[in-house]
């Protein structure tokens, strides 16, 4: 047998090699028939808390400004948080295929959550590992996404199964990673950084994340998490760059708490839908 195989715990019982992800990598899942998406995203970080689904969102909202067709997969499936920021509630539906209609927003953005599917919206997801990877699949493969120019996946943090599983099943064409400055936070970010890049999944940028607040009265920036360096770090060590640095602003936080993602700045994020919008060029 390969080598590949040596650390595999069924390599005792294998028959064969031919569908073995560890020899020929992972076999990526199709699409719904009729559905196409030219450039999937995954946005990621190494632990929540640091605004992973704020940036999902925002970066959305600024993608579909500029005329191009969005999706959003919420695949924190246990940590669902993208129909609030764009105030959707109505549960998804099927079509005569059985295939899910994903619920769109005011601008038309296309998303899929399991909050969109559950009654009570405030009930915990208590599920085991392969569920949660069945409705990942699902929420690739099951969907009648239409024809999009970018599909943005809203990971779940960490480095576990369901991460894993987006890895292994949707052609992803690269990451943006999500951080806040402090070093304990860039250390958890960087076994993010390296899972993907072991899945072979180029990092595209980094977002550093509560950057700074400025004064209200001089103006003056105040780093809440440190300088900064540490993400900068992170970001030169594996060839990308830091594509923004957001700042804490509780008047664009409460915009997205309440359902109002699409009425953000237009200049926020502005370096990373740049990023985005070279790479659907390509």
């Amino acid at each position: 047998m390969s080598s590949a195989c040596d650390s595999c715990p069924s390599r005792s019982g294998c028959t064969s090699q031919d569908t073995c992800p560890s020899v020929n990598g992972p076999v990526k899942d199709p699409l719904a028939a009729g559905s196409s998406v030219k450039t999937v995203i995954g946005v990621a970080s190494g632990k929540g808390g640091v605004g992973k689904s704020f940036v999902t969102s925002v970066l959305a909202v600024q993608l579909a400004r500029k005329g191009y067709k969005v999706g959003i997969m919420d695949a924190d499936v246990t940590g669902p948080s993208i129909p609030q920021s764009f105030g959707l509630s109505d549960n998804l539906m099927a079509n005569d295929d059985q295939l899910i209609i994903p619920a769109e927003t005011s601008t038309g953005i296309k998303a899929v959550s399991v909050n969109l599917v559950l009654d009570n919206k405030e009930a915990p997801v208590i599920w085991r590992g392969p569920v949660l990877n069945s409705l990942v699949k699902q929420f690739w493969g099951q969907v009648n996404w239409g024809h999009l120019d970018v599909l943005l996946i809203d990971m779940p943090p960490g480095t576990g199964d369901v991460p894993l599983t987006v890895f292994q099943s949707i052609p992803l064409d690269g990451i943006i990673l999500v951080a806040t400055s402090q070093d304990l936070v860039s250390m958890i970010v960087n076994k993010a950084r390296n899972m993907a890049s072991m899945m072979k999944v180029p990092v595209l940028g980094m977002v550093e994340n509560m950057s700074y607040i400025k004064c209200p009265h001089c103006g003056d920036e105040i780093r809440l998490y440190g300088d900064g360096s540490s993400i900068e770090r992170s970001a030169s060590e594996i060839g990308s760059k830091v594509t923004d640095k957001i700042p804490l602003d509780p008047e664009v936080t409460k915009l997205v708490d309440s359902g109002k993602a699409e009425s953000v700045a237009e200049d926020l994020l502005a370096g990373t839908a740049g990023m985005v919008i070279d790479l659907i060029k390509k």
